[in-house]
């Protein structure tokens, strides 16, 4: 007959006292001769904490779960977590660190092209793995990896935040700060510095995203990375807000350097990544803005040209960036029917905060006397919709 807790308690207790082993386990001795009696049933966090008192390794939380009433999913879920307990207690090994860097560039490629409410809770499942590792004692070189992956990891929360219009995409930026210097790490803090310029930018604050931009330019140095490759276009389009051409012009030229000089790797459709069909994003946004119509739409269509199908919201951006060019080129219908319909072409949960305040630009971006115009108060309609009523009004 297979062993009780309270019967396993009582061996692995040994000579010791119920005080000893109450006072380990923060609770009463009294409580532990109850367990032992099997007059008590203990709660799972009690069981892990005599687990870890009287190194057990896991066996007295997969026996807490075997118990009248207790599901198999309860009981698998008590199992779980008793071995991911045990997992974390013990040297990483280079097949491990190895995992956890795939892990991480796996969610990176994923921003491209997952709905992020359906990716955010996997990304945070992972993350929550990678925190218990970081708990424990580790060789030097090792938890630099760890820090590494857990600025990343940060980075990434903060991404998806700011996609969902989620405030506290701000504080998740502060962490991954705190993580890559902590690492000694300056292509990851350059990384993350250039991110959080986008933040900034989106937001509106231009001179806090060009300071943020800089400072991602400065930290990488001459190392040929991803931080310089994010920072410089974004550097360009700060500047086109502000109506500066040659600045926008030196930030344009910097982006292409910075993209040549890039790893043939980190090339590539992914947070972790800069291609060219992102400079030619962006480079048609600053473009945009800056009034250079003819070759903001070249740069545009080689942009469409490039980005894969999977990435559907760097695809509606651009689409909503053409739309801008047609307002800008005094063509608001065309303009509204084209934002109208990128959106109305995205699934409901690729429709994120972001996508509807680009779309909200382009209604902006045309001149107030020609709101009125039909295709322009459509789209403001279909801007204010929730989602599931926008996705009924693209089915008619």
């Amino acid at each position: 007959m297979a062993e009780t807790f309270g019967e396993a308690l009582r061996r692995l207790r040994g000579t010791r006292s119920l005080r000893a082993v109450g006072e380990l386990a923060s609770c009463g001795k009294s409580y532990v001769s109850d367990l032992e009696h099997g007059r008590r049933q203990p709660a799972m966090q009690t069981a892990q904490a005599l687990d870890d008192a009287l190194c057990a390794d896991g066996e007295l939380v997969a026996l807490a779960a075997v118990r009248p009433g207790v599901t198999p999913l309860e009981q698998a879920d008590a199992i779980q977590a008793g071995l991911d307990e045990m997992l974390a207690t013990g040297p990483l090994a280079d097949s491990s660190l190895d995992e956890i860097e795939w892990t991480v560039d796996r969610h990176g490629r994923a921003t491209r092209y997952r709905p992020e409410g359906t990716h955010f809770p996997e990304l945070i499942g992972d993350f929550q793995d990678l925190r218990v590792l970081l708990t424990r004692r580790h060789p030097a070189p090792a938890r630099r990896h760890l820090l590494i992956a857990a600025a990343r990891m940060s980075g990434l929360t903060a991404l998806t935040l700011l996609k969902l219009g989620d405030e506290r995409a701000n504080s998740w930026w502060r962490t991954a700060r705190k993580a890559a210097a902590a690492a000694d790490d300056r292509a990851t803090l350059s990384w993350v510095y250039a991110q959080e310029a986008y933040q900034s930018y989106y937001g509106g604050d231009l001179y806090s995203a060009l300071e943020l931009a800089a400072r991602a330019q400065q930290l990488a140095g001459g190392l040929p990375c991803v931080g310089p490759a994010l920072a410089a276009p974004l550097e360009a389009r700060a500047h086109a807000r502000l109506g500066d051409a040659d600045r926008v012009a030196a930030a344009l030229d910097a982006a292409e350097v910075a993209l040549a000089r890039l790893p043939a790797d980190e090339q590539i459709g992914s947070a972790f990544g800069y291609s060219e069909s992102q400079l030619r994003f962006h480079s048609g946004n600053a473009l945009v803005h800056l009034g250079d119509l003819g070759r903001a739409r070249v740069e545009l269509e080689r942009a469409a040209e490039l980005y894969p199908v999977a990435e559907r919201m760097d695809r509606a951006l651009v689409s909503l960036d053409q739309a801008m060019c047609a307002a800008a080129a005094g063509d608001p219908a065309g303009a509204a029917d084209q934002a109208a319909r990128t959106l109305l072409g995205l699934r409901p949960e690729h429709r994120t905060a972001l996508i509807v305040y680009r779309a909200r630009e382009v209604v902006d971006s045309v001149p107030p006397g020609a709101r009125g115009v039909h295709e322009v108060r459509a789209l403001r309609e279909i801007i204010a919709l929730p989602s599931g009523d926008a996705e009924r009004a693209s089915a008619n």
